[in-house]
């Protein structure tokens, strides 16, 4: 039995097979998955887990060099972009986009992870790096 990391079987599972610039979205309870796209979720009820406890891990387990936001979360959520922007190392490309552009681009990523989270506009796609 794994005894730290992802626990999360299908989680570790895309985590293990990414590859450089491969994508994974981590998204709200309203988040709309694609149809095709693979969702792996993780909500438990209201909240639970946070979109800020599932990225914690993920970025604890996953190199990540670029993540794409939903430019409506620097005025509808100011709070949970402050809190992800101490989380991203100084390295890490930030790039804005619509909302309605970071839901097509979910049409691309290797899953959407849903959280239990219930605020605005909590979805990121966090593109892998590469480690050397």
């Amino acid at each position: 039995m794994k005894k730290e990391g992802i626990l999360n079987s299908e989680l570790a599972k895309i985590a293990d097979d990414l590859g450089h610039n491969d994508q994974v979205c981590i998204g709200d309870l309203g988040l709309p998955v694609p149809a095709g796209t693979p969702k792996i979720d993780l909500a438990l009820t209201r909240g639970k887990p946070s979109f800020q406890e599932v990225v914690d891990i993920y970025l604890e387990n996953i190199l990540v060099e670029k993540v794409y936001l939903a430019e409506e979360i620097k005025e509808n959520n100011p709070e949970q972009l402050a809190i992800l922007l101490t989380k991203l190392s100084a390295d890490v490309e930030i790039v804005f986009v619509s909302h309605e552009t970071l839901k097509l681009m979910n049409h691309e990523v290797k899953a959407v992870v849903r959280t239990g989270e219930n605020t605005p506009y909590s979805n990121i796609i966090l593109q892998s790096g590469v480690t050397l």
